[in-house]
Formats: C-alpha cells, sequence, structure tokens
C-alpha cells in the first residue's frame, strides 16, 4: 500500500488546481478564440473544472476536523485532480498553462487513488459536524421522512401516484415549508447564517427517502417565497408569505416553455392588462407539482413590445383549483382555461411534470408580484428564486447520494460471492470509500454554500455545487446499482428508484449545459478566474 496521502499535500494540490482553473477562465474571458459562446467546450469543461476545485477547497476544511475527515477529503481531492488532468491533457494552451502545470501533484494522486489505501476508508461515511441545533433538526427530518415517506415511496415511484396529503400536513405541521420564511411572516428564519443550512438539513433528509415525496415538497415554495422576499409588496408578503409558511397553500413555478427549454429570457407566454385582471395565453412545460398546488407563479411577458426582451417579463401569482395527477382542466366565470396534461416520466414521481395551457386565463391584477414596480423585473426575481432552488436540488442530490451509499453498504454486507461478502472485495470497498467521498464533499460544500447565500451572497457558488451535486448523483446511485447486480435493476430495489430519479438532477433547475456555460463560465471568464468558492481567506 502507497504511503497515506497527508492533508498539506491536498491543500497545495487544491491551490495548484486552482490556479490552472483561473488561468483558464483569464483565457476565456480574454476572448482571443470567441469566448464563452465559440469555445463551449472548453468552456464546459472550465465551468465543471471550477466547480470541482471549489469543492475540494471546501474538503481540506473538512478534513481537518478528524482522521475519518481527512481520509474522505484527500481521497475526493485526489480524484478531482485526476479529472482536471484529463479535461486539460491537449488542451494547456487554450487554458493558458504548461504541459506541466499539475506535475507536481502527480505524488499526491497516486497516493490518494491507490487501491488499497481507499480499500482501508470503506464503511465510513464520516460526520457531518452539524451544530446541535441543526443535528437536532436532521434527526427530526430525518425520523419523519423514515417513519412517514418510507412506507410510501415505493408504491408512489411504481404505481405514479399523488403524493398523500398525509405527508403534506405533517411536514407543514413541522414548518417545513416556512425554514427560510422570516419569522415575521410566520416562518423560523431568524437572519442568522444557518438559516439556509436549516433548508440544506431538511431537504437532503428527506430526498433521502424520496426525492419527489420528500425534498423536492420544499422547493416550489421556497422559490416563491424568495421571489416575494425580493420583490413582493408589503402587501403581498404579509398575504402570501404566512399561507406559504404554514403550507395552507402549496406552489408550482411555471417559467419553461416547450420550444425555449432553459432559455428563459425568451419566454414567449403572454399576460395582457385587462382592467382589474391580467389574461394569460400560452404554454408552459414541465411544471412541476401543477395539479396539486393553489398557485402557479408564472413567469410571462406583460410587455408587448418583444425588443425588450428578458426586460419585458414579470412574475404573477395565479390561483386554481386543486386537481389530481391524471391531468385537469379547469375554468373560469369570465371564460378562462386551463388544461394540465401529465408527462410520463422513469423517475421522479409523485408530484408530477406537466404541460400547461393557458387560454384567456385570469389572474387578479393585484397578483403581480412588485405591483407597478415589479413589471418587467420578472427574470431579476425568477433568478432570485432560481438561486436557492439550486442550493436546494443540490441538497435533494446530497440525499439521494446518501441513500445509494447506504443502500450499497448494506446490501454488500448482506450478500454474499464465491464464499465472501460482496463488502469485503477490494472493488466493493473502493468504489463504497469514493462513493462516501463525494457525498461527503457535496454535503459539506452545501453547508459553505448556505451561509454565503443568508449573507446575500452565493450565487456563482450554488451554481457551481448545483451542476457537481447533480452529476455526481448519477455517478453514486449507478454504482450502487451496479453493486446490486441484477437486483439493482428490478424496481422492488430502492437503488433502481434512486438510479432513475438521479437523472432528472441534471436536466431541471437549470439543465447542466445551460449553468455550465451562461452561468458559470460567463461568470468566471468576466472575473478572470477565482475559483475559490466563496472563501476570501484562500
Amino acid at each position: 500500500m502507497a504511503p497515506a496521502p497527508d492533508l498539506d499535500a491536498a491543500d497545495d494540490a487544491v491551490a495548484r488546481a486552482r490556479a490552472v482553473v483561473d488561468a483558464g477562465a483569464a483565457a476565456l474571458g480574454a476572448g482571443g478564440r470567441g469566448g464563452v459562446d465559440e469555445e463551449q467546450v472548453v468552456a464546459y469543461d472550465l465551468a465543471h473544472a471550477a466547480a470541482a476545485v471549489a469543492l475540494a477547497d471546501s474538503s481540506v476544511e473538512y478534513g481537518r476536523r478528524g482522521p475519518v475527515e481527512a481520509g474522505l477529503a484527500t481521497a475526493f481531492v485526489a480524484d478531482a485532480l485526476h479529472d482536471l488532468a484529463g479535461r486539460l491533457h491537449g488542451r494547456e494552451a487554450t487554458w493558458g498553462v504548461s504541459p506541466g502545470a499539475l506535475a507536481a501533484t502527480s505524488a499526491f494522486v497516486a497516493a490518494g487513488r491507490d487501491p488499497a489505501w481507499l480499500a482501508s476508508l470503506a464503511g465510513d461515511p464520516g460526520p457531518r459536524h452539524l451544530d446541535p441545533d441543526l443535528e437536532l433538526a436532521a434527526q427530526t427530518f430525518r425520523r419523519f421522512a423514515e417513519e412517514r415517506i418510507a412506507p410510501v415511496a415505493g408504491d408512489i415511484h411504481r404505481h405514479d401516484t399523488d403524493v398523500p396529503e398525509a405527508v403534506i400536513e405533517g411536514l407543514a405541521a413541522l414548518g417545513a415549508f416556512g425554514l427560510s420564511i422570516p419569522e415575521a411572516y410566520g416562518g423560523s428564519a431568524t437572519g442568522s447564517p444557518d438559516d439556509q443550512v436549516a433548508v440544506v438539513v431538511a431537504t437532503e433528509e428527506l430526498s433521502r427517502r424520496s426525492l419527489a415525496a420528500g425534498g423536492s415538497l420544499i422547493t416550489r415554495p421556497e422559490i416563491l417565497a424568495r421571489a416575494l422576499l425580493a420583490g413582493g409588496t408589503d402587501a403581498q408578503k404579509r398575504r402570501w408569505l404566512p399561507e406559504l409558511a404554514a403550507g395552507r397553500i402549496m406552489a408550482a413555478v411555471a417559467v419553461t416553455e416547450p420550444d425555449r427549454g432553459s432559455d428563459v429570457a425568451g419566454v414567449s407566454v403572454a399576460a395582457m392588462g385587462d382592467g382589474e385582471e391580467w389574461v394569460v395565453s400560452g404554454t408552459k412545460t414541465w411544471c412541476t407539482f401543477a395539479a396539486r398546488a393553489d398557485v402557479i407563479m408564472l413567469l410571462a411577458r406583460t410587455e408587448p413590445d418583444r425588443s425588450l426582451g428578458h426586460r419585458g417579463l414579470s412574475v404573477l401569482i395565479a390561483p386554481k383549483a386543486r386537481a389530481d395527477g391524471r391531468g385537469f382542466v379547469l375554468g373560469q366565470p369570465g371564460g378562462g382555461r386551463l388544461e394540465g396534461r401529465p408527462i410520463r416520466t422513469p423517475g421522479y414521481r409523485g408530484m408530477h411534470s406537466y404541460e400547461l395551457a393557458f387560454d384567456g386565463w385570469r389572474v387578479p391584477a393585484d397578483h403581480l408580484v412588485g405591483g407597478e414596480a415589479g413589471r418587467g423585473r420578472g427574470f431579476h426575481l425568477q433568478m432570485q428564486g432560481f438561486d436557492a432552488g439550486r442550493l436546494q436540488t443540490a441538497a435533494r442530490a446530497v440525499g439521494v447520494m446518501q441513500a445509494a451509499y447506504e443502500a450499497a453498504r448494506t446490501y454488500g454486507q448482506q450478500r454474499h460471492v464465491f464464499g465472501r461478502a460482496l463488502g469485503d472485495f477490494q472493488l466493493s470497498q473502493v468504489r463504497l470509500t469514493r462513493m462516501a467521498a463525494v457525498t461527503q464533499a457535496c454535503r459539506q460544500y452545501a453547508y459553505r454554500v448556505a451561509r454565503l447565500m443568508s449573507a446575500g451572497g452565493g450565487t456563482l457558488e450554488a451554481a457551481m455545487l448545483k451542476a457537481y451535486a447533480c452529476a455526481a448523483a448519477e455517478w453514486v446511485t449507478r454504482q450502487a446499482q451496479q453493486l446490486h447486480g441484477g437486483m439493482g435493476y428490478a424496481e422492488e430495489y430502492e437503488v433502481c428508484r434512486l438510479w432513475a430519479d438521479a437523472r432528472v438532477l441534471s436536466i431541471f433547475e437549470g439543465a447542466d449545459e445551460t449553468l455550465a456555460l451562461k452561468v458559470i463560465a460567463r461568470r468566471l471568464a468576466a472575473r478572470g478566474g477565482s475559483s475559490s468558492g466563496g472563501d476570501p481567506g484562500r
């Protein structure tokens, strides 16, 4: 076995990796080869490399807290450096670095990826290191998920049924929908740096038992609440935030359109003023939870002048009656019509996604977020919500990864092949260690990003976290499924559902390619690098 790598070597490797990423961002920002739009492959790789470096930086900090933590951190950093070297190989000139830019990290990477050493770490996913109050919150939501969500999660997935009302009511009683809403509006947020960490913790624990019937229930109210807090009128905040916090109303979010995808600025669904109402017409797609929702947070074009682009968009809160997951057609006395067609998906079942057709659907004029001052600010307000949504999506990914890891570890202990427990083979042990390392890295960086967002920042960091964690969830769930062999492809086993659910994570809340190119790479290029992930001390 190679000598165990130390954290100082990991820290040095991260610094060298950061320098490479910063050089790549500076080269991309210089625009000599056309910049992000013309160098999309390089920009995409740069975005994911920057995300990995940010997580690696956070992992080193985590590794200082104990020997198990150090082992997982160095394993993650070594894999991150190995991946960066692969992205860089043959493109050094494009990135603006010399061919030997990472040569000094070779010994560390070799030690950190030594199979015998990695196998020796198997079985311990490492502590989370939460403060007592946050640990209590984690245990509370974990207990609820075990008792109320786990017993129904499999049936919801297999039969594509609705999330039970008992789950929604139970989460409302726990205050899950008010975690980021200030106390003044009926929520539990106090202005503490840990407000958003509490959201991350709750989301992970609920997603650990079901992505759709657990963690995702929090996300839509969170997005609407963020938009209201950022730009709603005082009257709107007093009206809607307490209702959201108490779970008396549930929200869906309608942004995407059939021919627009992640091109939010190109929204064409129109809302025309008609006295004391807005009249909405057009089609939205991938509107999750639209049937059960009481209101739809709707991004629509309120300004007829198309040349305004994203400045012609506004956010409306459109009330509707509740319906079930089989689809719905709703009417209004004035002739308005709203039809919801369910979209069948291989995973992420229970909340259901819909194509929504608005035909003269009327929304009260005072439901435009921000009132007259909010006209044309919809894109900005939607992005405020999406920042929080990206953090939550990453937390959902962590919950799915944790569940997959636990299922794989348990199966490895129970399943015997060739006279030995499956989990005693080196390949299984290394697989489990790497799964634990990436899960913990994503979790710890999520805590860091949550505190940045509580302080009013974290937009770039949330995007990097979302991009990395969602891709990682696909890898982790596939490893768990593979370890199960044929049983991993059987719907009776949880890992089959986890694998199917994980696939959606890199698509919604900002498709991976759009996030990497339009948000991460563009911002890195504009500021010439600085990929440290929001820690000004590094």
